[in-house]
């Protein structure tokens, strides 16, 4: 198609190969023409956190990014954390703990969480703060949300 341009992403494990607008947002490349809906849009200027991704194994903003800017990268969205029907701890502990609260920021938690974890398994509770302060929640507070990390790194310390 005339203006289009063929990338190729893997997407939680998955290659994936379309033609694409140059102006289409990840975010949008990932809900609409993947149908991968576990990303949420939010603010779509990169504030709240609720489309938040892992590229390349490092978070980021898919409403603040291109789908061009993924050719040849690896994506990584809320999806991909449960395997085989089993939610990660990370999701088992969002669950027991209650930190799903609404739900809209909760993809956007779950990522950073999971770049966080891996980068910090023992983390404090001031450093989960200061980890989640990208995402934006309008619920009740960070309370439930922080207790949920801190279960999911003890949680995932013990395996």
């Amino acid at each position: 198609m005339v203006g289009y341009r063929r990338i190729v992403v893997k997407v939680n494990g998955v290659q994936y190969e379309r033609e694409v607008e140059p102006r289409r947002l990840l975010v949008d490349f990932l809900r609409d023409d993947l149908e991968l809906i576990g990303t949420h849009v939010g603010c779509e200027h990169g504030i709240c956190g609720a489309c938040t991704v892992l590229f390349n194994g490092r978070t980021a903003r898919s409403c603040l990014m291109f789908a061009v800017q993924a050719d040849g990268a690896e994506v990584m969205t809320v999806e991909s954390l449960a395997e085989n029907g089993k939610l990660h701890p990370i999701q088992e502990a969002f669950r027991e703990h209650h930190g799903l609260q609404c739900g809209f920021c909760t993809p956007g938690m779950l990522m950073t969480t999971y770049e966080f974890l891996n980068e910090n398994p023992d983390p404090s509770e001031e450093e989960v703060r200061k980890a989640i302060s990208g995402v934006l929640c309008r619920c009740t507070g960070y309370k439930q949300v922080i207790d949920s990390v801190m279960a999911a790194a003890a949680e995932m310390k013990g395996k």
